[in-house]
């Protein structure tokens, strides 16, 4: 028998299914060991040796493994295919203690049978530089990590925790924060001109000056220049006809996949990352276990010559030999630490249409395994043709521009049909005829801050400046999320006040390390040990020596920003003694003075309702829960324990029950009381109103004023 070791137990049921009896398929459930959590972990005085161990949890797994080991002729080490793979693979090795003649490893960029089988027929050794680059990563993080903490503990906050690169990327969101608030709007003015009635055009020039953006920069110059444009004769000084281009997009990697999904289909990255992975692991289709992409952390635009000719194939057969280009299309990696042996994102088989997969799939794996469809198969379309044209018109003192463009071939657009054209009708005008002016249209505006991030462009910028790889970034965005320095509202994050404190406390004393530019190196120099250009202990030492002078003064110099308790006259109902004002992660509470002896905390502030408890007639409370939503509480507690949901007002619109408010981890949302009977849940401010147009009860609010939330209804209330 030989063994065969994945990592998920989906991916280990899919393979199964390709190879005979003479293969056992297990799982790992990702790694199996790792640094201990109770303790450091890691020999600073011996060359940053690590202390693997095995948790409590994985145990059974690693004995598992042991018994089919046992049994085993060849173990086939099939983690996936990046340094996080290879070194499970290592550790499940390690841990084991396999005998090294026996262990192959082997690799797969999609997990079909032809893949699959021909993986087992071209193995390697476990590549030990890969294993090497995570575990100076794992190290690196420990060290900022176990170290950065208890200092942020002892100067700010009980509780909080810093991390290497999680700091990176929520001083992205402060810095950002810093300068919408310091941000000054400037006021500019365009000015608009409609000819022969629907021709409109932009103002360019006025004396031969041209016209930027703060040319004109109040109601006073604006009202005049329109005034003396009114006088003037206009003439087509110039028209420009040629044809233009729209060409594909490259296939995914995982930062523009995130992104696409996000703006397109309204996925977080980690909704994203999930159903990416159940793609790829793979789904039933008619009794046979089937993955449907290639796999979806990787940072290269590489695609294999067969799949680029299985789509070219697709698309002469069902679009036609025009919308084929005469050569195949391949693209490539701009990064320069691009993992090149990686595939970009694609269907493992381009015949694999969308509506084929739709039976198998759920609604939101189908729309975005139509996504990674569409993407790859537009990329061998040839590009959308147009044809252009530019006209200018001119007076005595002014000019003005004006571009149109004209759909002839729509190209890769008849798949992606994401983008929306606006196709215009060419008008008919010729170079010096006389043009009528109809319309002359002055329009105020004030420049505007940049905008917060989203978690899509988050994922975008740290993309750019290199921070994090592609299977990190859902992870570090719901790192700084869960550790409360940033919350989502209305898809945008805000940083929380204990996230700008933190932020800030770091970049005064360890912006040598934590900034994007160290970062930036670090990674590369991460992805530098796994090509043998960097040694990994002379990597750490550098690090070390710098962080810990860092550290140290710190330590010396930083002020205590974390308030004494506060002694209040409320007694503990444990032990008698006076209760005090503590500062934990979700605010204020009142802790017993006596701790750690007595351990007693309730909430600082216990609003009474004139609800009463039906189970006792006292009065509720409202409390609030750990994430911070409201809850009513009896105020007989702890001889009566009742509680019930806080009670909003609202009503759900499709069973009449109570809508609750909850908060979660992406911001606040209401929910129904019914659940799990009723699921509807609804985000953003709402109320109860009915629609006129549909007879739905709910509205929610938007910028411009309130719109009915049933599907597919277009009704807009305005403000009240």
């Amino acid at each position: 028998m030989d063994l065969v070791i994945v990592e998920s137990p989906a991916k280990a049921k899919t393979i199964t299914k390709f190879l005979g009896k003479k293969y056992k398929v297990t799982a790992s459930y990702g790694h199996i060991r790792d640094l201990p959590k109770t303790s450091f972990g890691v020999d600073m005085e011996n060359d940053f040796k690590p202390k693997y161990v095995v948790s409590k949890d994985k145990r059974p797994i690693v004995n598992s493994i042991k018994q089919l080991y046992k049994d085993a002729d060849t173990v086939y080490i099939a983690t996936d295919e990046d340094r996080e793979g290879e070194a499970i693979g290592w550790h499940i090795v390690n841990a084991v203690k396999m005998n090294k003649d026996k262990i192959k490893r082997i690799v797969f960029h999609e997990i079909t049978k032809s893949a699959i089988l021909a993986s087992i027929k071209s193995p390697r050794d476990i590549d030990m530089d890969m294993v090497s680059s995570q575990e100076a990563r794992r190290i690196l993080d420990r060290i900022v990590g176990y170290k950065l903490s208890p200092l942020l503990s002892k100067k700010i906050r009980r509780g909080l925790s810093a991390g290497r690169v999680q700091s990176v990327a929520l001083k992205f969101i402060v810095d950002r924060e810093d300068e919408i608030n310091n941000f000054n709007p400037q006021e500019y003015w365009s000015i608009n001109l409609i000819f022969e009635k629907t021709i409109e055009s932009v103002l360019s020039k006025i004396d031969g000056n041209t016209v930027d953006k703060f040319f004109i920069q109040n109601k006073k110059d604006a009202d005049a220049i329109v005034k003396a444009i009114k006088e003037e004769d206009f003439v087509v000084k110039s028209s420009t006809k040629r044809k233009t281009y729209k060409r594909p997009d490259p296939p995914f990697i995982t930062s523009t996949l995130q992104v696409t999904a996000s703006g397109l289909l309204g996925f977080s990255p980690k909704k994203t990352m999930r159903i990416a992975q159940k793609l790829y692991e793979g789904v039933d289709i008619d009794k046979t276990r089937v993955g449907l992409i290639t796999y979806m952390r990787t940072d290269s635009f590489n695609t294999s010559s067969e799949a680029v000719n299985s789509a070219r194939d697709f698309i002469a057969n069902a679009l036609g030999s025009n919308y084929l280009p005469e050569k195949a299309k391949f693209y490539k990696t701009k990064s320069k630490i691009a993992q090149e042996a990686h595939e970009a994102i694609r269907p493992t088989d381009p015949k694999r249409l969308p509506d084929m997969m739709k039976p198998y799939l759920n609604s939101d794996e189908y729309r975005l395994y139509s996504l990674i469809w569409k993407r790859f198969v537009a990329t061998q379309i040839k590009p959308a043709t147009f044809n252009s044209l530019a006209l200018t018109f001119k007076s005595d003192r002014f000019e003005a521009k004006a571009n149109f463009r004209e759909l002839v071939f729509d190209g890769y657009l008849k798949i992606w049909d994401y983008t929306k054209i606006e196709n215009a009708t060419l008008p008919s005008l010729t170079k010096n005829s006389s043009v009528s002016l109809t319309k002359v249209l002055p329009k105020q505006h004030f420049t505007e801050p940049p905008p917060r991030y989203t978690e899509a462009s988050l994922v975008k910028e740290m993309e750019k400046n290199s921070i994090g790889r592609p299977s990190t970034y859902a992870s570090i965005i719901d790192t700084i999320i869960s550790r409360g320095y940033v919350v989502l509202k209305e898809k945008k994050f805000y940083p929380e006040e204990i996230g700008i404190v933190t932020s800030k406390i770091l970049d005064e004393f360890f912006a040598e390390v934590i900034n994007v530019k160290f970062t930036s190196k670090m990674e590369n120099d991460l992805d530098r040990i796994a090509k043998q250009e960097i040694d990994k202990v002379k990597l750490l030492a550098s690090f070390y020596n710098k962080f810990k002078v860092l550290l140290d003064n710190a330590y010396k110099n930083m002020k205590t920003i974390k308030p004494e308790p506060e002694m209040t006259d409320i007694k503990c109902e444990k032990c008698g003694a006076n209760m005090v004002i503590r500062e934990g992660r979700f605010g204020k509470f009142l802790a017993c003075s006596n701790y750690p002896k007595c351990k007693n905390t309730k909430p600082l502030k216990e609003d009474e309702t004139d609800i009463k408890c039906e189970k006792c007639g006292a009065n509720m409370v409202v409390k609030y829960s750990k994430k911070g939503s409201k809850f009513l509480a009896c105020s007989n507690y702890p001889d009566c324990k009742n509680t019930k949901p806080f009670p909003t007002g609202l009503k759900c619109p499709l069973c009449g029950g109570d809508l609750i408010e909850y908060n979660a981890k992406r911001g606040k949302f209401f929910g129904c009381s019914n659940y799990p009977d009723c699921k509807f849940t609804v985000r953003g401010e709402v109320k109860n109103s009915k629609c006129p147009k549909c007879g739905y009860t709910l509205f929610v609010k938007k910028k411009d004023g309130w719109h009915c939330a049933a599907k597919g209804c277009d009704y807009i209330e305005n403000d009240e």
